[in-house]
Order: C-alpha cells, then sequence, then structure tokens
C-alpha cells in the first residue's frame, strides 16, 4: 500500500508541475501570436512639379518702332524698343526681319545710301549694321539668353548718307519684325 501511496503522490506531483508548465506554454504562444513588435512610420509631403512659363512683353506690339516721313541727307531717324522676359523660365531671344524692301540706291555696289544700325542699349551690344532692310528677311539674328525679368533696350537707327543724289527723292523704304523667345535647353536637376 505504501508503494500505491507513493505512486499517487508522485503523479500528483508530476501534474503540479506539469499544469504550470503548460500553462506558461500556452501564455507564451498567445504572447508571440498577438503581434507585439516594434513599428516605426515615416511620410513625406506632397511632391509636385510646376510648369514654368515662356512670355514676354514688347513695348511697340503692333506698332512701328521708327516711322519718318521726308527725309532728306544727312538725316537720321531713333526708335526703340523695349523686350522684357516676363516668364518664369530664362529664354533665347531672337529678332527676324520678316518684309523689308528698300527703293534707295546703292552708293557703290553694296553700299546703299540708306543705313539700319541696331543696338541693345542694355547689354550695350551691336545687333546689325549695314544696308536698310540688309538682313535676310525670314532669318532669325540671335540675340542671346534673358533670365526671367530681364528687360532689354534696342535702338534702330536709321540715316540717309549725306551725299545721297537727287535721283533718291521720293524713294521709300519699310521693314517689319518679329522678336521670338524659346526656352532654353532642358535640364537635370538633382535633388536625391
Amino acid at each position: 500500500m505504501d508503494s500505491i501511496q507513493e505512486y499517487d503522490m508522485s503523479v500528483s506531483r508530476t501534474k503540479k508541475i506539469l499544469v504550470p508548465l503548460a500553462t506558461l506554454t500556452v501564455a507564451g504562444a498567445i504572447a508571440v501570436g498577438s503581434g507585439a513588435t516594434f513599428t516605426s512610420t515615416t511620410g513625406n509631403t506632397i511632391s509636385s512639379v510646376t510648369a514654368g512659363s515662356l512670355t514676354h512683353t514688347n513695348s511697340k506690339s503692333n506698332a512701328a518702332i521708327f516711322n519718318l516721313t521726308n527725309i532728306k541727307p544727312g538725316d537720321t531717324v531713333i526708335g526703340s524698343v523695349t523686350l522684357t522676359n516676363t516668364g518664369t523660365l530664362p529664354a533665347n531671344f531672337s529678332l527676324t526681319e520678316t518684309l523689308s524692301s528698300n527703293a534707295f540706291s546703292d552708293k557703290v555696289a553694296g553700299d546703299n545710301y540708306l543705313k539700319l544700325a541696331i543696338h541693345n542699349v542694355t547689354a550695350n551690344t551691336p545687333v546689325y549694321s549695314g544696308n536698310f532692310g540688309g538682313i535676310i528677311d525670314g532669318s532669325a539674328t540671335t540675340l542671346g539668353e534673358f533670365a526671367p525679368g530681364a528687360v532689354n533696350t534696342f535702338r534702330f537707327t536709321v540715316t540717309l548718307d549725306a551725299d545721297a543724289p537727287n535721283s533718291e527723292q521720293g524713294k521709300v523704304a519699310n521693314a517689319t519684325y518679329r522678336w521670338d523667345s524659346v526656352q532654353g535647353a532642358a535640364t537635370v536637376t538633382d535633388q536625391s
């Protein structure tokens, strides 16, 4: 009988040890399965891209830069026009003589009695100097890059040679001009 009692006590003690161990194992499994882990989160504000604008103004838009009737030998007429890059992008500007005519004669071959000079007053650079109407019609003359907000004034000076003979009386010359602005070369902006 003693051995039965001893056996019962041994089983009883084993149960007492196993029950708490089983409880701990179940609790550990619940803790692992509950998803209790460390986390970290970051975010960014709205990333965006906005297109720039390419516009310019002409102080004499749709008007003549100069207009003089009754010019006589030695007379000069000066006109000017101001261009402003009103866009947000730098732009390459050009001047094109779209149409011209000049009935004045040549003093000597290739040297007309009526002369035209165009000068960028702001940059103090010459644009053209030669016979009136001598810019090739339809061919753009490069003026350079103007930054946003840049203002450039161009002076046109037309002169009838002081030695123009009587045969030049009543002759007419005229020209129309166009100013263009084109965006600069594409760039890569690396903000990494």
